[in-house]
């Protein structure tokens, strides 16, 4: 449940301190891929504002979001156990990364204590991801795995300062579908019942959680 119910990535204050040790950076424009999977592994990205998505491409052409990242965390590490991308990741809105090159990842991990542990969480999430999908999939009710989603996404707004309550879900309803193994009609009749029962009011992709105790208590049985 990791990745679900936990929340990842660097303080405010560590991304800021990061902001003064790395100088190079990248614009990635809305809809924009900053890496393809199978692309040689040269460096690692702090995202210093938007959000990314980062995805892959199945055999027979369907695509499976792996993960949202906000700003703040660090994409890419994934690929270290080959050198190279183990996924897409393209920009849900205008973004900019910090460039870390992988030869200076160590050295930079020794003044960003954050840096290093988010390396080992990653690390770890690879080894055991397959075992916890198969577990979340498959033992989860949908309406538990949408719970799951907006609180992590409450906990770790909320880490970086701002509003856990109210936000603005920069994917789009199929894209959550697809993160959380769900239908898009599925994904919207939750959001639906979600809110006919007070717990969130949504206009469009502006979510208020109005109950969180409630929502928690939704998935609190499986987390």
């Amino acid at each position: 449940m990791g990745q679900l119910c936990l929340p990842v990535g660097m303080s405010q204050q560590d991304l800021v301190k990061m902001d003064t040790i790395v100088q190079e950076r990248v614009r990635v424009h809305k809809g924009e891929t900053l890496y393809r999977m199978g692309e040689p592994l040269s460096a690692v990205y702090a995202i210093r504002f938007g959000t990314l998505k980062t995805h892959v491409t199945m055999e027979d052409g369907r695509t499976q979001i792996t993960g949202f990242h906000l700003p703040g965390e660090v994409i890419g590490l994934d690929g270290l156990g080959e050198m190279q991308h183990a996924s897409d990741a393209t920009a849900l809105e205008d973004a900019e990364v910090c460039v870390v090159r992988f030869d200076d990842l160590q050295s930079l991990s020794n003044h960003l204590p954050s840096l290093q542990g988010q390396f080992l969480r990653l690390m770890s999430k690879e080894i055991s991801q397959d075992q916890v999908m198969l577990i979340t999939l498959g033992s989860m009710r949908a309406e538990e795995r949408l719970a799951a989603f907006l609180v992590n996404m409450s906990e770790r707004l909320s880490a970086r300062g701002y509003s856990s309550t109210e936000f603005v879900l920069r994917m789009s309803r199929e894209e959550i579908g697809s993160y959380l193994g769900l239908k898009l009609e599925t994904v919207s009749r939750l959001f639906s019942r979600f809110a006919e029962a007070g717990l969130i009011q949504i206009r469009q992709r502006h979510v208020k959680i109005i109950d969180m105790a409630g929502i928690k208590q939704v998935y609190s049985r499986s987390c």
